[in-house]
Order: C-alpha cells, then structure tokens, then sequence
C-alpha cells in the first residue's frame, strides 16, 4: 500500500512548509494545519493515510488528539513530533497508539525512511485484515499421491516456482487447481508474501472490477471510504485468479495491462498504483477454444500461457485413489470425532472401480459423508459411499458459463423435460440441460436453490437457462 494523504499537523510554519513540499514532489496530498481545529475541520472532509502531529500546538496537546484520532472509524497512522528533552513523553504516545515518533529537528531523508515503515506496516495490517475476513484454510494442503501423474506435477511446481513466471493452470473441475497454486507461492521466494485469491465467477460482474482493483472514495454508490483491491493486498506475493475465463472482456483488457506494466488506478481514481505481485490463473475451460469464439482476448491468453500447467483427472492418476482415500478419511474422523475404523476392502475396491468424473472434490465428499454414516461395526461399507447412482458428466464441459470447482450433486429424480419425453439424452449438452432443468423443477423453480443444489454459481445457472429459452425450452 502507497502513502497518498497525509495530514500535517505543527504549529511552526516553516516545518510545515519543509515537509509538504517533499511529500507533493512525490505527488502526495498534503493538508498543512497549525492548530487541532483546522486537523478537526480537515479529517471532517475525508480521511488520511497518514498524520504528523506535534506534541505541543496552540489550542492543545497532541497527545489527547491521539486518543481522539483513534477512536474514528478509518484512523490514519500517527507520527508523534516532539524537540529533544521529551522522551518521556514520546513513550507516552507510542503506548496510546502512535505509528512512530520523530525527534525535532528531523531531516528529509527521515521522513523518507518513517514513509517506508507506515507503507511496510499498512500493507500487512491491509492483508491480514483480509486473510482474517476469509474462511480458513485447509492446513493439510499437500498434494497427495505416489502415481507418475502426482511426481510429474509436484517436480513441475517445484521448478516454476523459483521463478517470477505468470502461470495458467487448467484441469477438469476438482482436481485441485487452487491447490496447485497454494504450493506454487509456499515454494517460491514470495513464500513469506501474503497468497491472495479471487474467483472470477464468484462475483457480479460489475463489483470485480473492485475487487481486482480497489475503488476511491466516493467512486459509486456505497463507496464510502477508499479500499485496496486483491492486486494492491497481493504486493510482494501472490496474486490467484481462478475461473479465469469468466472475465468480461473489458475487464481482460485492464487485467492485461497489470500483466504487461505491473500498474493500475482504482475505480474512481486517477493516481496510479505500481505492484510487484506474481499472477496464477486458472481455468477449467479451453481457452483457445475461447479464444477462436472471441470470448477471450489472445493477447492475454498469451501473457497468461508462459507457463502452462496441467492438473491430470484423478482417472489418470493411477494408483492414487487408495492413499487419497486413506488421508480423507483420517482427516474426517478426526473434523467429526466418530469412531471409525477404516474402509473395507468391498469399499476400497468400489473406490478404485469408480471413475470419479468430479475428481479430488468428490472423493472428499463422497468419503466424509460415509464417515459420517459409518456403520455400526465402525468400517465403511460400499453402500455407504452411495456410489450406485451414473455420474453427472458433461457439466464441467459447459459451453457458456463457467462451473465451479466442486462436484456435481445428485438430487432425488424428478419428472424429466419436455425435451427428454421423447427418449434418452444423445449428447452431453443434453444431460446437462435435463438436469438442471429438473433440478429447477424438483426446486419449484427457486433458481438460488437450484444452483446451490447443483454446486454452481448463480451467473452460471442464469446463462444457462437463458441459453435454453433462446432454443425454446422452458425455464421457469
């Protein structure tokens, strides 16, 4: 985070003037103020990133205009200034929650170095009031598995990851793209940087633009104080992109730009914003199959491709199944403390027989729900897995619309569409338009309902059953 507004607050006008004039040569706001008044009058008309405050002014002390600063809602940091002979005092402030504290008279080059630490301290306090505001995440993040796939993938990451390269992972939903990424940063020499994600397709379109970028006070309704976006939280690390696809194309555009000079402005601003942060997207959709429909711009599918890595199906890690199987039920006996032995060997077989077309994320979900339901002799049992039902195949292949990294849910049977009354599904885009258009009406036609049964996001549902209005079927 860069240091944009300060507030200068002395009573000696000459040190006023030598310190604005410093911080405007390097095209920082600076409000000059000679009393707490005029501080009062100028924080009243918006915030500050930064204060300088002396300890002794006309009309009070500094000291108790410190505690007043932070008791508003968007504090800015606090430099006390005080002369020689006040050390006492000085510790009195840092104890009230001052930032730091400078000795008059100060030079320049001091107040360079007080603008690195505020830039240094506001960016972590900015990260890890974001990472706090998220869901935590699954400490047990390795990437599990002895098959050639899983060696050949963890010694790929092993070597991208030394670099400052730009990568795109693609891979069919669930197979683990995120944590691809996760072990990318933890291997790299922005390790101790924070990781910082969005999912494209999570969002309404007009708000990822904030999100990405940050937005200035006052830039749209709602926009009461200034926000760094996911670039600005992701300096000096990681920034993950996943459902990268889902971008609208003028949002591809200014993503394109960050890729190529590493700046932006926020919404509603005018000042640019220099990062240094490394890009990880993900997709899993063909992106040069969105680029031919002119879905996708190819100058960014190009900048996203240096590094191009595949996450494998977990159909194509051989061998894999069991040790996964092994961890996930570890795991889950010990999140819901159930006494559970272990799968049988009927189990285990019906696990390795099984072609897992949701991947990673549906053995997870099939093997913690038969933790669950574990039977009375505390093994799992092949009807607990409730693998009998055909797999949900197609959806991960959707032509619009991106499906989230989560696996398909099978919902009780409902009746079947006008467009299947006739006989069987022939294609995959036809199953997919039976089930959701079942699931729909299974849902009595409560489209959030019908997409978190499906575990899709609502954008993608809505672009679906537009789609099918346009070839004539019903959707409501």
């Amino acid at each position: 985070m860069s240091i944009e507004k300060v507030i200068m607050v002395a009573k000696e006008e000459f040190l006023r003037k030598q310190v604005s004039q410093h911080l405007r040569k390097k095209r920082i706001d600076v409000a000059e103020c000679g009393t707490i008044q005029e501080a009062h009058d100028f924080m009243g008309k918006g915030n500050f990133d930064l204060m300088l405050l002396d300890q002794s002014l006309p009309d009070g002390e500094g000291a108790e205009f410190l505690e007043e600063v932070n008791l508003r809602p968007a504090k800015p940091m606090v430099v006390m200034m005080g002369a020689e002979g006040s050390v006492d005092l000085a510790v009195q402030c840092m104890a009230k929650g001052a930032f730091d504290y400078l000795l008059k008279p100060f030079s320049n080059e001091q107040v360079e170095i007080i603008l690195r630490k505020a830039e240094q301290f506001a960016q972590v306090l900015n990260v890890n009031q974001f990472l706090t505001s998220q869901e935590a995440e699954d400490p047990e993040n390795e990437i599990l598995g002895e098959s050639e796939a899983t060696h050949k993938l963890r010694k790929l990451i092993r070597r991208i990851a030394q670099t400052n390269a730009t990568v795109l992972i693609q891979g069919e939903n669930g197979t683990g793209k995120e944590l691809v990424a996760h072990a990318m940063h933890h291997n790299s020499h922005r390790k101790d940087g924070p990781f910082i994600k969005l999912n494209c397709a999570a969002l309404p379109e007009n708000l990822v633009e904030s999100e990405l970028f940050g937005h200035e006070k006052g830039s749209f309704t709602g926009a009461t104080n200034k926000r760094e976006g996911r670039f600005e939280l992701a300096h000096g690390g990681t920034i993950f992109l996943d459902e990268i696809s889902e971008l609208s194309l003028p949002l591809q555009s200014k993503l394109l730009r960050v890729l190529q000079e590493r700046e932006f402005e926020r919404v509603g601003g005018n000042r640019t914003v220099k990062v240094d942060v490394r890009v990880v997207a993900a997709t899993n959709r063909k992106l040069e199959q969105s680029v031919e429909k002119n879905e996708f711009r190819q100058d960014l599918y190009f900048r996203l491709n240096v590094v191009p890595v595949y996450v494998p199906a977990l159909r194509e890690r051989d061998g894999d199944v069991p040790l996964l199987a092994e961890a996930f039920c570890q795991r889950f006996i010990r999140n819901h403390g159930v006494p559970v032995k272990g799968l049988t060997p009927e189990s285990l077989a019906a696990l390795q027989a099984h072609d897992w077309p949701g991947n990673i994320r549906e053995l997870q979900n099939v093997l913690e729900r038969a933790v669950i339901l574990c039977g009375e002799d505390g093994y799992i049992h092949p009807e607990q897995l409730g693998l009998t039902a055909p797999p949900q195949a197609g959806i991960g292949d959707a032509p619009t619309g991106a499906i989230d990294d989560k696996p398909v849910a099978i919902v009780p049977a409902a009746p079947t569409t006008a467009a299947a009354s006739n006989g069987a599904p022939t294609t995959l885009a036809e199953l997919e338009k039976q089930h959701i258009l079942s699931t729909l009406k299974h849902c009595e036609g409560n489209r959030t309902r019908t997409a978190e049964t499906l575990d899709i996001n609502i954008r993608t549902l809505r672009n679906k059953l537009n789609e099918y209005k346009e070839q004539g079927e019903a959707a409501d």
